[in-house]
């Protein structure tokens, strides 16, 4: 997709986002990029506050969490929104304008006068409060200007002087690097490492393995001060992104690694098990018999993402890293096995720390069931006629683009009419949608990705324990949720009493609040009811409204000692407040729910047909992948000799179809080798088309 299709069509996304849940454009904006910044690793999260005053060249639009959470270092965000689809320019001038204004608003942050005189409700009061709280540890400051115009040259972490000694750097993402982002991916955003020019010097560096066609294998010693200062430079875009997600769940610095480095420096090497990295490519150079690596391109940590933030946090502490060495085994991996290789490599490395592909891939099986929910399950007409319509579940980024791409102009109409753009969601959008009826506001107030963490880490726990239980009626409620989740979105915008700012914490404590009230009631919401019509009744519209209006006084009123309403809505201690409020639900509303013990035989009567539906899918997909696949995972596995002789004889029958079709438990244990063989690396995919 060319940049200017990008542009027009992510402003027509914008429009319709806005229109759907009573949002102002610039909102959305901000929202859908930062997302694309977390995904990136560019920021761990980010929270909406608009303020400006123009006559006096202020304005922040937002910022990237606390920085006691951010090692020390304070991000905030500047928007360039510009009300068109055509690809603007942006100039170097507009530029520097947009950045000084932003260097305005924190300069008046630190005086207490500007500060006191702000409305203190205001989201603009709490991060200024925040700000000057925070200052004294503050080391770094990191200004980002977003934009959906075009600037000439790119701006990645550029020095800009300092504040009251700390440093400060510039970062511009515009609408060109935006669609690199959404329409590429990140592990093509190049990330460029001179290490003879920018980096003290090329490091020695040994060939671990013969060449192989599509990756080799180096080990090299890097110095400790050298990979916090190219940490310093890109951050958590180094992180491959399930390292990235894994540390948002795991959260504080290891504490033994800052013990080391602050008492055993010169052991670090000694008790550190180093880091495990990927690079697309690699500059060498010889000097006599010694092999040097002077540079990387697209250098991703795959293992060891905790070592390096904790050798950067000790670079921020001024601690002294000279005595500090990292080992590091490197495998360089071409651009075309990148995206297949890149995730194995991670997963495997990670296996000593529990990263899973039950937590984090996007292959696992569980998205790959919803996924299939999501195509083959249409939802039931709200108005009654027969054009029926799906919730398309993007496990992968860019799958709705990509299913619409190589479409006629006829098709793309009919593709629209049956996957419309306002039932789209993707994983981080479930996790919300779910995780605030597991009663978890605090954790959905954290952050699509951190909050993504936590959800995937239950889910697939629950999925070892039983796979059964994710079956077309949990869909269905799941998607019962989403419509939940957006209409109290647009309910609150509604409210008179909603003047703008902290929309989503007020949404996420409200459904929270609704389930909690619910569950001690011992009775449970008819999703079935909400996803047959397709929307929420009446009496459910006016318990959000009720609830919502009490929850916002919860949230505007934080605890003595906390300003920032975006960081108290984060906290376990503001659910604790918020579900003690004693509401008064609706009679209305309470009539209209079922008991649990209905919802309990529901949901068993669903795991059983999923338990036999399990069967069939797996006869498909084995029929699907034709004998041809099952032939040659079969000779695969004879020159490696893994399998016992009952496996290689369910393998040979899944090599006969269609002439001799294998029962529903051959086709299961079929599946199941399958996997044990991808395990010892077999690389041949099934297709998981229905």
């Amino acid at each position: 997709m060319k940049i200017d299709e990008f542009a027009r069509e992510f402003f027509q996304d914008l429009l319709a986002e806005s229109d759907a849940d009573g949002q102002f454009v610039e909102d959305v904006f901000f929202q859908k990029s930062c997302e694309q910044l977390m995904e990136a690793g560019e920021l761990d999260s980010a929270d909406r506050v608009a303020y400006r005053a123009p006559a006096k060249g202020i304005r922040v639009d937002g910022y990237g969490g606390d920085p006691a959470e951010t090692a020390g270092t304070l991000n905030l965000i500047v928007l360039d929104f510009q009300p068109a689809q055509e690809v603007g320019r942006l100039t170097g001038t507009e530029m520097d304008a947009a950045f000084r204004r932003l260097s305005n608003y924190l300069r008046q942050a630190l005086e207490e006068r500007w500060r006191d005189a702000l409305e203190e409700t205001s989201p603009a009061f709490g991060l200024a409060d925040l700000i000057a709280q925070r200052w004294r540890s503050t080391v770094r400051i990191r200004f980002l200007l977003i934009s959906n115009r075009e600037l000439s040259e790119r701006i990645d972490g550029r020095a800009a002087g300092d504040i009251e000694g700390r440093k400060v750097t510039y970062s511009v993402w515009d609408i060109r690097r935006l669609h690199a982002q959404a329409t590429v991916g990140y592990d093509r955003e190049d990330i460029e490492i001179d290490l003879a020019r920018d980096f003290g010097g090329a490091l020695p560096i040994l060939p671990a393995q013969q060449s192989e066609a599509d990756h080799r294998s180096y080990l090299t010693i890097v110095p400790g001060q050298v990979l916090a200062e190219i940490y310093d430079r890109w951050g958590a875009r180094l992180l491959e992104q399930n390292v990235r997600v894994f540390l948002q769940a795991r959260g504080k610095v290891n504490r033994g690694i800052r013990i080391t480095l602050e008492n055993q420096p010169s052991m670090f090497f000694a008790y550190n098990n180093g880091i495990t990295a990927t690079a697309e490519d690699i500059d060498m150079e010889k000097d006599g018999e010694q092999l040097l690596l002077r540079g990387l391109r697209n250098f991703q940590i795959v293992n060891g993402g905790q070592t390096t933030a904790s050798i950067h946090v000790a670079k921020l502490r001024k601690l002294d890293l000279s005595k500090t060495f990292v080992q590091m085994k490197l495998s360089v991996v071409t651009p075309s096995k990148a995206a297949e290789l890149v995730p194995r490599i991670s997963e495997y490395a990670n296996s000593q720390n529990r990263v899973s592909a039950a937590d984090f891939f996007a292959n696992h099986p569980f998205h790959i069931r919803i996924e299939g929910f999501s195509r083959r399950i249409f939802a039931p007409s709200p108005d009654g006629t027969f054009r029926q319509s799906k919730w398309f579940y993007e496990r992968a980024r860019g799958q709705f683009a990509d299913a619409r791409a190589n479409l006629t102009a006829a098709q793309r109409r009919k593709f629209d009419l049956e996957n419309p753009r306002s039932q789209l969601f993707t994983k981080t959008d479930l996790a919300k949608f779910l995780n605030v009826w597991e009663q978890r506001p605090h954790e959905v107030s954290q952050g699509a990705q951190k909050n993504f963490a936590a959800f995937a880490r239950r889910v697939g726990q629950a999925w070892r324990r039983s796979p059964d239980d994710f079956n077309e009626a949990w869909y269905r409620v799941a998607v019962a949720k989403a419509i939940i989740f957006k209409s109290t979105e647009r309910i609150v915008s509604d409210q008179s009493w909603y003047q703008g700012g902290y929309r989503a914490n007020i949404v996420a404590y409200t459904i929270a609040k609704l389930a909690h009230d619910v569950s001690n009631l011992k009775s449970a919401v008819e999703f079935e009811t909400i996803w047959r019509q397709q929307s929420i009744g009446s009496a459910f519209r006016d318990s959000i409204a009720v609830a919502a209006s009490e929850v916002h006084e919860v949230l505007v009123q934080p605890p003595e000692g906390i300003s920032n309403v975006t960081e108290w809505a984060k906290k376990q201690a503001c659910w604790e407040r918020v579900r003690k409020l004693d509401i008064s639900w609706p009679r209305a509303f309470l009539d209209e729910l079922i008991s649990n013990q209905e919802q309990h035989e529901a949901t068993k009567t669903a795991r059983r047909e999923q338990h036999k539906l399990n069967g069939i899918e797996a006869q498909i997909a084995v029929v699907n992948a034709g004998a041809q696949f099952w032939l040659d995972a079969l000779s695969w596995s004879k020159t490696r000799r893994l399998l016992s002789p009952t496996e290689r004889e369910i393998l040979a029958v899944a090599a006969r179809v269609p002439d001799r079709m294998p029962s529903d438990k051959q086709s299961s244990r079929a599946i199941e080798i399958l996997g044990k063989l991808r395990s010892e690396g077999y690389q041949k995919e099934i297709s998981t088309s229905s």
